[in-house]
């Protein structure tokens, strides 16, 4: 949300280019235009290759554990290599027919069928189970945040933030630009309140309904069910989902469908971050050239491949806690400079209570929209 707020203010308001060192003009001024934005550029790109690509080679394994569980195909790393080329080619050719004709597509049939897949588990589900579950859960995330939010094992040793805290919020942050300037490009002519709106409290509530759905059920079928997922998770994590499914009626195709949305997850992901890493090194042009667009899409699948056989699951972690943890600087310095842009472009009284002069310490060529009615108006 940061980073896509920040690229849609400048780019779309300012008339900048729609590139991450955008957002950098309130501090460096023209100089983003130098060597200090070329290394925020080339921090985003290898971000966002080593973050898709430890999504691919993570989501293959799933896909794998899915076609074994179904067609008993076996688990190992040739198959995995195949899946991601597979892969990689469905992103490839949907990243050269550009976002409406390609991305926007395979997005539309993967929300279809992963809601689908939800609606099926929760209907034949512990519907019940599942509903109190939903507003118990919010209610301990919103009670226990402020708590979990400054724990970092000072007093135990449990290992528990390497292996996920870390591990994760290096894989979030290094899809943040990819993402961030998705969400950017799509976002033209919302207001920042509809902003916010879109990209935090919607999904957020969204990610809550999806946990709550597959984690609770799971839970019921552990708790007062014949069980069995609890030791699928402690013997092989990726097939503990078709274990689950294997709990409903036309469990076969359930699992099937299960496979689909795990493939089209990660395909809508590659090709989207392929599309940004190339308006990134197209120097934030909208819709860059075709080899360039077959170049990242391929080199992506290269990378999670070479990953993968070079060292699994060890290899995939440290590629994205090696490049996500540095690109938070960059975040950091994000919310610097969306802060200086925003504070000199909104009045005083609309932006913030009590007064003080408006402050004009950086100036665009572009001329600037209207500052009436701030929380009404198009900002981009």
């Amino acid at each position: 949300a940061l980073v896509a707020l920040a690229l849609a203010f400048f780019s779309f308001n300012k008339g900048l280019p729609l590139s991450i060192r955008t957002a950098f003009y309130p501090i460096f001024g023209e100089r983003i235009y130098g060597g200090i934005g070329n290394a925020i550029d080339i921090m985003a790109t290898v971000a966002t290759l080593f973050g898709v690509a430890t999504s691919l080679g993570l989501g293959v394994q799933q896909v794998n554990a899915g076609l074994d569980h179904l067609l008993g195909i076996g688990q190992n790393t040739t198959i995995q290599v195949l899946l991601i080329a597979l892969i990689t080619a469905v992103a490839t050719w949907s990243v050269v027919k550009g976002l409406d004709k390609g991305i926007r597509k395979l997005s539309e049939i993967n929300i279809s069928f992963a809601g689908v897949l939800a609606l099926f588990v929760l209907i034949l589900g512990p519907t019940v189970f599942i509903m109190d579950a939903l507003l118990e859960n919010i209610g301990y995330y919103l009670q226990h945040l402020p708590q979990l939010s400054t724990w970092n094992e000072t007093y135990e040793n449990t290992q528990w933030q390497h292996g996920w805290t870390i591990f994760y919020w290096s894989w979030w942050i290094a899809w943040s630009p990819f993402v961030g300037m998705f969400i950017a490009r799509v976002s033209y002519g919302r207001t920042i309140r509809e902003f916010i709106a879109s990209v935090l409290l919607i999904p957020t509530f969204v990610t809550f309904i999806w946990i709550t759905i597959f984690g609770n059920t799971a839970l019921n079928i552990e708790m007062f069910g014949p069980g069995g997922i609890a030791k699928a998770v402690q013997e092989n994590i990726p097939v503990s989902l078709f274990v689950l499914f294997d709990n409903f009626p036309l469990s076969a195709l359930t699992s099937f469908i299960g496979v689909v949305v795990v493939i089209t997850f990660f395909v809508t992901s590659s090709d989207s971050g392929s599309m940004v890493i190339d308006i990134i090194t197209s120097g934030g042009n909208p819709n860059p050239p075709v080899l360039s667009r077959l170049f990242w899409a391929i080199l992506e699948g290269v990378v999670a491949g070479a990953l993968l056989v070079g060292g699994g699951l060890v290899a995939l972690q440290t590629a994205t806690i090696t490049t996500g943890l540095p690109f938070a600087a960059v975040i950091l310095g994000m919310c610097v400079a969306l802060w200086k842009g925003l504070s000199a472009y909104v009045s005083p009284q609309e932006f913030r209570l009590g007064k003080r002069e408006r402050r004009t310490e950086y100036q665009i060529k572009s001329k600037p929209l209207s500052d009436k009615n701030f929380g009404k108006k198009r900002l981009w």
